[in-house]
């Protein structure tokens, strides 16, 4: 609709796929990602092996699996940019209907292992998480039906989108995993505002948010005790936030030294959802801020490149990939500085988890084909020459 409108410039023709994906991918948040993934190899070889020793496995049994799952996690992210919007859309279409099926049959086949949430499928050599699988192919399939509902006689897409969301977030409740609840729906609201929300809709919405909050405390032992786990003023030094908090506390500027720290030693995800207590522990605040400021050049990055982007669907998605994986980045954060109840997070491409790495992956990979440079004129430029 907006090349009808507005006309596209034409490409180069004949260009080799490889020297042209070099030519318009932003390296800098490619690299930004790789650098996490090496931080995250890093960080495991010290808060994996304590558990390796508690489960009988090798010392580096789940450093292995990490390389493992992040090279794929690479690769995928690597062959995902490289598609064009329109492959990309069809993928994050296939991909979204398989991982809601899968999500609707978790309550059926999935497992807990023992941790009181419904969010895996067991395969024996590995596990499944089919909900770090949907939110990227949701985004795109939700930006794709916002985009379409603003062409002249175009589909509800604004009405579709937001019941899949609310559907979406339902099925997540039961698990229950109100953090990936959460995300989805923050996911959708940056797209929705981006493409134009009333403020007093949105308003409307964070306080339906809120209420549901207070009805899943009332209802659900399992996200009660995380609230009054936070809310407490006396924080119990035995349990996972006390560790992190007095991992983070010891830590100080620079560190107690490689291999020095106690925290991997205690809490049982130390390896992923208190990742950061161990980087805080054994290389101080200044590894916290460079993992920050990674986290951040991609987001804002991001945000950048799609702010020139024409196409409203591009510009959608864009905005909704690189919110969400932004935000999962703070949650994880503030969960190990007692910010934030615990979400039960992974820390995208620094944890260990293999659906959640190569999820990410994927995810990083669209964000990636989504921001490329295109031949295209700039929205100043277009608004300042319909002004003339």
């Amino acid at each position: 609709m907006t090349e009808m409108v507005f006309g596209a410039v034409p490409e180069r023709g004949g260009e080799p796929i490889l020297p042209k994906w070099w030519r318009t991918v932003d390296k800098t948040s490619m690299s930004c990602v790789l650098l996490l993934f090496v931080i995250g190899l890093l960080l495991g070889l010290a808060a994996s092996v304590p558990l390796a020793e508690r489960n009988g496995f090798p010392p580096f049994h789940y450093v292995t699996r990490q390389v493992i799952f992040g090279s794929a996690a690479l690769v995928a992210m690597l062959l995902t940019s490289m598609m064009s919007p329109t492959m990309v859309r069809r993928l994050a279409v296939l991909g979204f209907l398989v991982s809601f099926v899968a999500l609707a049959l978790l309550p059926f086949f999935g497992t807990d292992f023992g941790k009181g949430a419904m969010r895996w499928y067991s395969l024996g050599f590995a596990s499944v998480q089919p909900s770090e699988f949907l939110k990227p192919g949701f985004v795109v399939a939700a930006a794709w039906m916002l985009a379409a509902s603003q062409q002249i006689n175009g589909p509800p897409g604004t009405i579709w989108s937001f019941a899949l969301c609310v559907a979406i977030v339902l099925m997540l409740a039961v698990q229950p995993d109100f953090g990936q609840a959460c995300l989805v729906l923050f996911g959708w609201g940056m797209m929705y505002f981006v493409a134009g929300a009333p403020m007093l809709l949105l308003m409307g919405m964070a306080g339906m948010a809120v209420l549901a909050g207070i009805l899943a405390y009332s209802n659900s032992e399992h996200f009660a005790r995380r609230i009054d786990g936070f809310l407490s003023p006396e924080l119990d030094p035995t349990t996972q936030l006390g560790y992190a908090t007095n991992a983070i506390r010891e830590g100080g500027l620079f560190g107690v030294g490689v291999g020095e720290g106690q925290v991997k030693w205690s809490l049982p995800d130390a390896h992923t959802d208190f990742i950061v207590a161990v980087a805080a522990e054994e290389y101080g605040l200044v590894l916290v801020l460079i993992l920050i400021a990674l986290y951040t050049v991609v987001v804002v990055r991001s945000f950048l490149r799609l702010m020139r982007e024409r196409d409203p669907f591009i510009r959608l998605a864009g905005t909704g990939l690189a919110a969400v994986f932004g935000v999962q980045a703070m949650i994880n954060m503030a969960v190990a500085v007692r910010l934030v109840p615990a979400k039960g997070m992974t820390l995208p491409f620094v944890s260990y988890g293999g659906s959640s790495l190569i999820a990410g992956g994927i995810a990083v990979g669209m964000l990636l084909a989504f921001t490329r440079t295109r031949p295209q004129g700039e929205i100043a430029d277009l608004l300042r020459g319909r002004g003339r």
